[in-house]
């Protein structure tokens, strides 16, 4: 029987993307928790030495902290699978179906789960069809109460809540400064959840549902990342009936996109107890104010025994494939 108790790992945290100083949080706490075990942990950056270093090492396993494009748009993914060394997360094609949020809204929307309706939109298509009657459209077929969001990206940057039309142009540019393309939402109207999706080897499960108050109104950046600016309800305030309808809605979305070991599935639960899918998140935060801990240790799980837990599933899942 192989023996897990002391393996050689690799945290990548830190890289070029605009969450860097949050996932170097992340890697911190993972690097904390899994060293406290007694595993042997080098934390690095995804930078220039980073393939030669893995070559010339070989650790058991590589545990990604890594948010943002460096470490979930999926190409990080796979040149760690053209390494043969296994990693915890989902792998390349699922990673990149997730990170785009478009391309995730209808995926999951096929498994069953409701998601707002939205549309999608590069910027070239102002520069072809003109902004005014782009926008026009937008609120003539969507109605005017919208969220804007870039199209690819984490932790609420570029997002804007849009209550009035004239307010829409500026959401747009926001949200460009992030992505080449922009998605607007309806905006579904509700309880806004995170659920946290885990798997050790015996299939999803979700972990109890996280509601999410923010103190100013939104969940915005500064909100998610800043001690007390957020009341989070653990678990989330609402039936047993409807928590039961948000964890299969969040293992089906969790399944739809092919995801692995982790994941977190943001939702709005509205008045009917209907939950509605916004997006998926690869790599989860794991700051001391991220949903995902709080979650696990709600189910009555240990951070570091799940971290641990993961990166053996990481190995395991590298020698069955």
């Amino acid at each position: 029987m192989a023996d897990f108790s002391a393996l050689d790992i690799i945290v990548l945290a830190g890289g070029i993307s605009h969450e860097r100083d949050i996932s170097l949080r992340s890697g911190r706490r993972v690097t904390d928790r899994l060293t406290a075990l007694g595993h042997r942990v080098t934390a690095l950056e995804p930078d220039g030495s980073l393939l030669a270093y893995l070559s010339a090492n070989r650790p058991d396993v590589v545990w990604p902290a890594l948010h943002g494009a460096s470490g979930e748009d999926g190409a990080l993914r796979a040149l760690l699978e053209l390494t043969g060394i296994p990693f915890v997360g989902s792998r390349t094609d699922a990673a990149r179906m997730a990170w785009s949020k478009p391309t995730a809204k209808t995926i999951v929307e096929r498994a069953g789960v409701s998601t707002p309706a939205s549309v999608t939109l590069p910027k070239e298509t102002f520069r072809e069809l003109g902004a005014n009657s782009v926008l026009d459209t937008v609120i003539a077929g969507l109605g005017s109460s919208l969220v804007v969001k870039p199209a690819q990206g984490g932790s609420a940057q570029g997002v804007t809540i849009v209550d009035d039309a004239a307010d829409l142009p500026r959401a747009m540019v926001d949200a460009y400064t992030y992505s080449d393309v922009a998605l607007i939402e309806q905006r579904a109207v509700g309880s806004e959840v995170s659920v946290t999706v885990i798997d050790l080897g015996d299939g999803p499960v979700a972990l109890p549902a996280v509601e999410i108050v923010p103190v100013a109104g939104a969940y915005t950046f500064d909100a998610r990342y800043n001690a007390g600016e957020t009341r989070f309800y653990v678990p989330a305030r609402v039936s047993d009936e409807v928590a039961a309808r948000v964890a299969r809605a969040a293992e089906l979305a969790h399944t739809a996109l092919g995801l692995r070991h982790l994941s977190r599935i943001d939702l709005i639960v509205d008045a009917d107890g209907e939950p509605w899918f916004l997006e998926a998140n690869v790599l989860p935060g794991l700051t001391e104010t991220s949903i995902a801990p709080q979650a696990i240790e709600a189910a009555g799980m240990s951070l570091g025994d799940v971290y641990a837990g993961l990166a053996v599933a990481a190995i395991r899942d590298t020698v069955t494939v």
